[in-house]
């Protein structure tokens, strides 16, 4: 496939994107129900209020291996503690998810990977996420249904340098957190919008941070 991605790298990825999905197919409905915008706000604003907090970071970074709604999640934090703290809130779990992510498959997930994939495709997956566009693709995946998890494993797997993807993480779970934290503040639970906006603000970010970047590192 010359320069391109290696069919074992798209098999393994699409893999490893069946496999994540495997509890949404199952449990899904019944989670959505349990842990849906109007569930949240009802649990998070009960007696336990000052506590629901720690519950509600579990979920989002229990998002990696279960159907966690993470999105309703975060819209009834911005309900019950506001649009700052609870944009506060949703951006760290949605990072410490990530970060979990990564630091786990990089750290256990290389010898596998190698194995599955091969010792040409692992090479080019390692080449994609250690340039520009792994980035991009950790920036972009935050906003979208799966995509968070399948691409921070890879990032660990493929063994992305730790800054890069700290970075990209940040500028995409940060949007992410505040414009749905903001929504649930305002009492609104259509993600239309929420989406929108927090696919475009990563865009601007991660070009504002890799212009930072390179200035640094003049």
């Amino acid at each position: 496939m010359g320069g391109g991605l290696g069919m074992r790298l798209v098999v393994f990825f699409v893999v490893l994107s069946v496999v994540l999905c495997v509890p949404f197919v199952v449990w899904g409905e019944q989670w959505e129900v349990k842990y849906g915008f109007e569930s949240v706000r009802a649990w998070l604003g009960g007696p336990g209020r000052q506590w629901g907090w720690v519950v509600a970071e579990l979920l989002l970074v229990g998002d990696l291996v279960l159907p966690v709604p993470a999105t309703a999640v975060m819209s009834g934090l911005g309900y019950v503690y506001g649009w700052w703290w609870g944009g506060v809130m949703a951006a760290a779990g949605s990072f410490l998810s990530g970060v979990v992510a990564y630091g786990l498959c990089r750290k256990f997930g290389e010898r596998g990977a190698r194995r599955l994939m091969g010792e040409g495709d692992f090479e080019k997956g390692r080449r994609l996420f250690a340039g520009r566009a792994g980035g991009w693709l950790v920036a972009m995946s935050r906003c979208l249904p799966l995509m968070p998890e399948v691409v921070a494993c890879m990032a660990g797997v493929s063994g992305m340098p730790a800054r890069r993807f700290l970075v990209a993480l940040g500028c995409g779970s940060v949007p992410l957190g505040f414009v749905f934290a903001a929504a649930g503040a305002a009492g609104q639970d259509d993600p239309v919008v929420a989406l929108g906006l927090s696919a475009g603000i990563p865009v601007v970010l991660y070009l504002a941070s890799r212009v930072l970047m390179k200035r640094w590192t003049e």
